[in-house]
C-alpha cells in the first residue's frame, strides 16, 4: 500500500537507500529505462557547477517563459516545500502531481534501492514528459558526471563555476572536480562555460568527449559599466548597458552565451526585463524591511566572496547571522568574511552536519551565540533595528530555510 500524502512519501523514499548520498548512474539508469518517457519537444538544459547553478536556472526558465514558451524547471534543494524542486513555467508542481509520480516509480523500481535524490529526478522528469513541454532545464544536485541529472544526455551543458566544495566526493583538486563537472558534456553539443580562470583539464575533457566548448574570456565576455550597467559581448553579438540583475552578473553573461549560442535573438529590451525581474530565493533576497533583513545562501569561499562584493557595494553597516554545515570550509568563509560585519549572531545548526555556535566562533573576533536560527535571528532584529544596517542572514540552505519559516510563522 502506497504512502498518502506527500510528507509521508518523503518519510517513505528516504528510508529506501542507507545512503543520503551514493553517487553513480547505473541504479537510476535502471528504472529510467522503464519509465517511458518523452523528451522535451525543443532542448533540456543540464546546469553545473560550484556556484551559480540556480541563478543560472532561474535566468533560463525566466527567459523562456518571457518568450511564451513552456519549461520544466528541476532544482535542488528546497527552503521551506518540497515542491520547490521541481517546477513548470516557474511554478511549483501540486502535492498530487508528485505523489502519482512516486507512486508510479515506486511501481516499476522493482528491487532497485534508489536514493532520496534519485527519486526526485525520476519524479522531475516523469512530471515533465506527461507536461509535454517545449524545453528542461535540470539542475545538477552533486558534482555532475556521476550525478542522477546526468542519466538524461543534455542538448546544452553549461557549467557556472568551479571551486573546492563536496571534496570528500568530488576530489580536493581543482582539476579533477573541473573533470567531474564537465561530465555532464555530451559530443557534438554545446559546452557553455562560465569558469572564471578555468582549470586545463576543463578544455582537455571538454576535447576527449567531443564537446562543442564555449569559454567566457575565449568566447565570450563581460564587463562592468561606470554608469552602474554592464555589457555583454560574443559569437558576433555585443549588447550594451544592461541593468545589473539581482542575481549574479557573471552568471547571466553565462546565460546570455546559452541564449547566443542556441540561436535565440538578443534583444535589448527584452534582456534588460530579464535581469529586473528574475529572482531567487536566498540569493541576496530582502526578506524584509525596516529592519533590512537580507539572505545568502553562501557557504564556500567563493560565494563568501561574491557576498562580500555586494557587501561592500550596499555601502551600509551589516550585522551577520550565521549557520554553518561542519563539512564545509567554515575557516575559509569565515575568515574572508570577519571584517565585513559590525556584530557577529552565530547559531547552531541541527542534524549530523550542523556546527555549533562555539566551532564557528574561533574564526572571529567577537560574536554573540545562539541555540538556533530563529533565535539569533530575533536576537539580531532586536538589538539592531534600525534601516541603517542590513542584517545578513547566510551560511547555508539550513540556515536560510530555517530564517524564512520561522519569519513566516512569528514576523
Amino acid at each position: 500500500m502506497h504512502p498518502k500524502s506527500l510528507s509521508d512519501w518523503l518519510s517513505y523514499i528516504e528510508s529506501q537507500h542507507p545512503n543520503n548520498i551514493e553517487l553513480g548512474l547505473d541504479r537510476c539508469s535502471a528504472v529510467l529505462d522503464k519509465l517511458n518517457y518523452d523528451r522535451p519537444k525543443n532542448d533540456i538544459f543540464t546546469i553545473s557547477g560550484t556556484n551559480g547553478k540556480g541563478s543560472t536556472c532561474t535566468f533560463l526558465t525566466h527567459f523562456l517563459g518571457m518568450k511564451g514558451l513552456s519549461v520544466g524547471t528541476f532544482t535542488s534543494p528546497h527552503f521551506v516545500r518540497f515542491n520547490e524542486r521541481i517546477a513548470i513555467n516557474g511554478e511549483p508542481v501540486s502535492d498530487d502531481i508528485i505523489c502519482q509520480a512516486f507512486a508510479h516509480i515506486e511501481e516499476i523500481r522493482g528491487n532497485i534501492a534508489l536514493t532520496y535524490f534519485e527519486f526526485n529526478t525520476l519524479a522531475a522528469i516523469y512530471i515533465f514528459s506527461n507536461a509535454n513541454l517545449d524545453y528542461w532545464v535540470l539542475e545538477v544536485g552533486l558534482g555532475g558526471r556521476l550525478d542522477s541529472v546526468n542519466m538524461i544526455d543534455a542538448d546544452v551543458a553549461a557549467v557556472t563555476s568551479i571551486s573546492l566544495d563536496h571534496i570528500d566526493w568530488l576530489g580536493d583538486s581543482l582539476d579533477v572536480i573541473a573533470q567531474e563537472k564537465v561530465g555532464i558534456a555530451r559530443k557534438g553539443k554545446l559546452l557553455i562555460s562560465g569558469v572564471n580562470n578555468p582549470p586545463k583539464s576543463l578544455a582537455v575533457r571538454a576535447s576527449e568527449i567531443g564537446a562543442d566548448l564555449k569559454q567566457k574570456g575565449e568566447d565570450f565576455y563581460y564587463n562592468l559599466n561606470p554608469n552602474n550597467t554592464w555589457s555583454w559581448q560574443g559569437n558576433g553579438q555585443s549588447i550594451n548597458d544592461l541593468p545589473i540583475p539581482s542575481l549574479p552578473v557573471e552568471n547571466a553573461a553565462t546565460v546570455l552565451a546559452i541564449l547566443s549560442y542556441c540561436g535565440f535573438d538578443l534583444e535589448f529590451e527584452v534582456l534588460s526585463k530579464l535581469m529586473l525581474d528574475a529572482s531567487l530565493t536566498g540569493r541576496y533576497q530582502t526578506l524584509m524591511t525596516s529592519p533590512n533583513i537580507i539572505l545568502d545562501v553562501a557557504h564556500n569561499p567563493e560565494a563568501a566572496q561574491e557576498l562580500q562584493r555586494r557587501i561592500k557595494a550596499s555601502n551600509k553597516q551589516t550585522v551577520a547571522v550565521c549557520g554553518m554545515l561542519h563539512d564545509k570550509d567554515i575557516e575559509a568563509v569565515l575568515t574572508c568574511l570577519k571584517d565585513d560585519f559590525k556584530q557577529w549572531y552565530l547559531a547552531d545548526l541541527e542534524g549530523p552536519r550542523g556546527a555549533s555556535s562555539d566551532q564557528l566562533s574561533q574564526y572571529l573576533n567577537t560574536s554573540k551565540q545562539f541555540k538556533s536560527v530563529a533565535e539569533a535571528f530575533d536576537a539580531a532584529v532586536k538589538e539592531v533595528g534600525t534601516d541603517d544596517i542590513n542584517i545578513i542572514v547566510f551560511g547555508s540552505f539550513v540556515t536560510v530555510a530555517d530564517c524564512i519559516s520561522h519569519h513566516e510563522e512569528n514576523y
